[in-house]
């Protein structure tokens, strides 16, 4: 028997065993998603690292608690202040509504100002809220081609399985808003000592406008940066037509 018909087997097993464990890694995930549909995720990876680690190796004053205390309290809709589902689309994803998951003009756009901007300018992301939720809910940190292509795998799978606005719920509840803190309900509590329901425009705003750099553009004790981001994002939900725009999304 010729020795490439003796390796047949073989190779047709690793082939079957290879679509078993696809299937089984596909029908898993959809799963996952499903289960979060309906259920709050109780952590997410970024969560338990900011647990595990100061961004900067150390605690305040050189001390590293141990365990560091997460501020996380899943909220949904109806449990927020109307500027915040608006705050949030007008900073991160102003066609959140229209779009699938990808944005591709905004994609564009933003692959268009990293080209020409001027040096000390910073890089400007295009990713959709579905796809930060896709990130924060179900992947790692970090920069790679695997993790990107799983980031786009999940986008889809939320958009399918989910309604926007249980994406928008996921985004407002998980992001990260400061150290140790995610989601807006603690950011509130943290920050403004009062629930996110009471938040007005102006503070939402602020929440909204930290988002891409929470532990440099500190909501506590915002700069000159975080304020021209708020002023920026109030100009932006002005723009959408205010509270109108999100009406449809709340009253679901």
């Amino acid at each position: 028997m010729p020795r490439s018909a003796a390796l047949l087997p073989s190779w047709r097993t690793v082939f079957i065993l290879t679509l078993q464990t696809l299937a089984t890694l596909f029908l898993l995930s959809v799963a996952w998603v499903l289960l979060y549909r309906w259920v709050p995720p109780p952590a997410t990876w970024l969560m338990l690292e900011r647990r595990a680690h100061a961004p900067n190796g150390l605690g305040y004053y050189g001390i590293q608690p141990d365990p560091r205390r997460i501020r996380y309290d899943f909220t949904t809709l109806d449990e927020v202040a109307p500027s915040v589902p608006l705050a949030l689309i007008a900073a991160e994803d102003q066609r959140f509504l229209l779009h699938h998951g990808f944005d591709f003009d905004g994609l564009w756009q933003a692959a268009q100002y990293n080209w020409h901007r001027a040096e000390g300018q910073p890089v400007r992301g295009g990713s959709t809220i579905s796809q930060q939720v896709a990130k924060n809910v179900f992947l790692w940190q970090g920069r790679s081609y695997v993790r990107k292509a799983a980031e786009a795998y999940f986008t889809m799978l939320i958009e399918l399985l989910w309604s926007k606005r249980r994406i928008l719920e996921m985004y407002l509840s998980v992001a990260e808003m400061g150290d140790c803190t995610f989601g807006v309900e603690a950011a509130s509590q943290r920050y403004f000592h009062k629930p996110a329901r009471a938040l007005n425009a102006d503070e939402a705003a602020l929440l909204a406008g930290v988002l891409p750099n929470p532990l440099r553009f500190r909501a506590g004790q915002p700069g000159p940066q975080a304020r021209a981001k708020q002023l920026r994002v109030l100009r932006n939900m002005r723009a959408l037509g205010g509270a109108a725009y999100v009406k449809e999304l709340v009253e679901k």
